[in-house]
């Protein structure tokens, strides 16, 4: 299973990216993503999640997330984009 960090604001999603699309190959056909240790957090969140939604459709792999915080997923659909990032 992949893990968010407890901090994920613009500063830190290249690099955060980089390592959630490395561990791709390593994870089963469903990846899950943990998202209980984020804490703070922007739309930059948002849009790391959507980039390693595309490396696992690349990678023929589903991805979903694990315990997204409340704000998170009110963000996700505030911007009408909750469907694409499903629950486990």
């Amino acid at each position: 299973m992949l893990s968010l960090p407890v901090e994920l604001a613009h500063g830190q999603a290249t690099a955060c990216l980089a390592q959630l699309v490395a561990g791709v190959a390593q994870e089963p056909i469903g990846v899950v993503v943990d998202a209980a240790a984020l804490q703070r957090f922007d739309s930059s969140a948002l849009a790391v999640l959507l980039a390693l939604r595309r490396s696992c459709i690349e990678a023929d792999k589903t991805l979903e997330v694990r315990d997204m915080p409340t704000h998170l997923a009110d963000l996700a659909t505030l911007y009408g984009i909750e469907g694409l990032l499903p629950r486990a």
